[in-house]
């Protein structure tokens, strides 16, 4: 069994992280903490999981974090790079859920996240945890930065594309929807239900601190520059990202529906549509899968995708649990292979 810790219990992301784990075969949940809700019972907190989880929260000081194999990081960004060196320095794996670990440069991370680094000289190990493109590089792992739920959606829509040279970097647009779970469990006016219900509006259109770990990602994966547009939305439903990206083909000669579904064939995670499909963030609900669709509007040369997750799961949550199957040795699918709700 792989001794698990949480650290950081009380969000949205770790309450998903608890439900995943609580349903992993392989799995003890050795630590939970919060420094709030220390010895309150989990279920006391988060009833949907009596008779799943029977540990009790747990002071971050007081909890035995060295004693596990794994420990995941759901805090606020600038939390896990304070502890992860006595982790690791511990023998035991970190995979951090916050943004400690993402961004190579660390002069772009403390402009955008606000704060100085703690431990600059791990981030060039931390192993960036997009399995479709990193997974041996996880495999072997001690570190990993768990990706940004809009960077997943943008990142897997557009990585076909950018990989065979088809489209021009330098015109990208990524039009994103994001439910109100992506802003966190914090109290604030803004996320209220009398603020955004029957409501859509964009926010940090000047500047969005997701932007620069796209772009990381789809400059490796161009081997060069990207210039991208991204617009985050926030829409009245509680889970989901729906990404609208857009790219100006270099020909128009390619079958883009072939090449999403070559690229994708093998990844258990991501599913594409056939030709003609718009995929809907309720068909995510629950589940640790991206769905895509691929389209050429008037047979022009825009390429159109369409690439929806729950932002809680393949978003956070779920991408990390798939990250730590990685890790251990474990078939990716395991703990993680429910069906989306609906209605």
């Amino acid at each position: 069994m792989i001794k698990t810790g949480i650290v950081g219990g009380t969000g949205y992301t770790g309450v998903e992280l608890l439900r995943l784990l609580a349903m992993h075969p392989d799995v003890e949940l050795q630590a939970i903490t919060s420094r709030a809700e220390a010895g309150t019972a989990v279920a006391d907190i988060f009833p949907n999981l009596r008779g799943h989880v029977e540990i009790g929260f747990s002071d971050p000081s007081a909890a035995s974090l060295s004693d596990c194999d794994v420990v995941f990081f759901a805090t606020p960004n600038g939390i896990a790079m304070q502890h992860t060196p006595a982790l690791l320095e511990a023998g035991v794996k970190v995979i951090d859920l916050a943004a400690d670990f993402r961004i190579r440069d660390i002069g772009v991370w403390e402009q955008w996240y606000g704060m100085s680094h703690a431990c600059p000289e791990l981030v060039a190990e931390a192993v960036y945890g997009l399995p479709e493109i990193n997974r041996e590089a996880v495999r072997g792992a001690r570190l990993v930065a768990n990706p940004g739920c809009y960077p997943t959606a943008v990142q897997l829509g557009f990585l076909p594309l950018i990989e065979q040279g088809l489209i021009d970097t330098g015109r990208l647009i990524a039009d994103c929807k994001s439910g109100v779970s992506g802003a966190g469990r914090s109290a604030a006016v803004g996320i209220l239900m009398s603020e955004v219900n029957e409501s859509v509006k964009a926010y940090a259109v000047p500047g969005h601190r997701h932007q620069p770990e796209i772009r990381q990602g789809l400059e490796l994966a161009a081997a060069g520059g990207v210039d991208l547009t991204f617009v985050p939305h926030l829409m009245p439903m509680t889970r989901g990202i729906h990404a609208t990206l857009y790219a100006t083909l270099k020909a128009t000669d390619v079958d883009l529906q072939a090449l999403f579904e070559q690229r994708y064939a093998s990844e258990g995670f991501v599913d594409v549509l056939p030709a003609g499909g718009h995929p809907e963030t309720r068909t995510v609900r629950g589940i640790n899968t991206c769905r895509i669709a691929v389209h050429r509007p008037q047979a022009g040369d825009t390429v159109v995708v369409l690439s929806v997750i729950d932002n809680l799961v393949k978003g956070a949550a779920g991408q990390a649990v798939q990250n730590m199957n990685i890790m251990f040795g474990l078939d990716e699918q395991t703990g993680l292979n429910g069906i989306a709700l609906l209605p």
